[in-house]
């Protein structure tokens, strides 16, 4: 038969039994909280970001036109151009370029005794970009692609108009970007072809 003082001693073993099995569960709760954060934390810091689409090019619609005079004095030409690409040359090979450097446009007002057909073959001999591959050369028109070093892709139209029925060539025009701005580039070479004004040869070569 146990003594008051025997059961006392039963009860506060008893008491500190149940404690240290609670504290025990609390701190595996606790310890299986922390490993959740952590898990989470680990796979938030390993997700990519989206990546952000580029973009489809120079737009036609985008560009407005204003008329620019080059040549000489006595021998003035004017076409349509953007009116954002600025000259960085004048004279007889002026050329325009946007703010940013990627499209330009440029003409030289000297003339060749060569045909336009002729001028698109030795144009297309003397392209010594990498990757270059020739899309078209139809109506005295040379479309191409090539790659540059410093830059990328890139895309070049080059036409030379007659006023002699083909025989030679008064000038040369020719717009530059990247391929995905290939129906831009196109308008352009367009409108500066339709507006341009040579001073022996009327308003609209053929």
């Amino acid at each position: 038969m146990l003594t008051p003082r025997h059961q006392a001693l039963l009860m506060t073993l008893a008491g500190m039994t149940v404690g240290v099995a609670v504290f025990g569960t609390v701190l595996a709760i606790n310890g299986n909280g922390d490993d959740d954060q952590r898990s989470t934390d680990v796979v938030t810091s390993q997700t990519s970001p989206t990546p952000t689409p580029r973009g489809d090019g120079l737009q036609a619609d985008s560009l407005q036109y204003a008329a620019q005079t080059f040549g000489t004095d006595r021998s003035p030409v004017s076409a349509e151009v953007p009116v954002t690409w600025k000259a960085h040359q004048d004279g007889e090979r002026p050329r325009f370029l946007d703010p940013t450097g990627v499209w330009q446009i440029r003409f030289d007002t000297r003339g060749s005794s060569k045909s336009p057909e002729r001028q698109v073959s030795d144009r297309e001999r003397s392209i010594k970009e990498e990757q270059l591959n020739v899309l078209s050369r139809d109506n005295g028109t040379l479309v191409y692609t090539y790659v540059d070093k410093a830059r990328g892709p890139r895309m070049g139209l080059s036409r030379w108009i007659s006023t002699d029925n083909g025989d030679s060539s008064a000038i040369e025009i020719t717009v530059g970007g990247r391929p995905q701005d290939e129906a831009a580039l196109r308008d352009v070479l367009e409108r500066a072809t339709r507006s341009l004004h040579l001073p022996d040869a009327g308003s609209r070569p053929n």
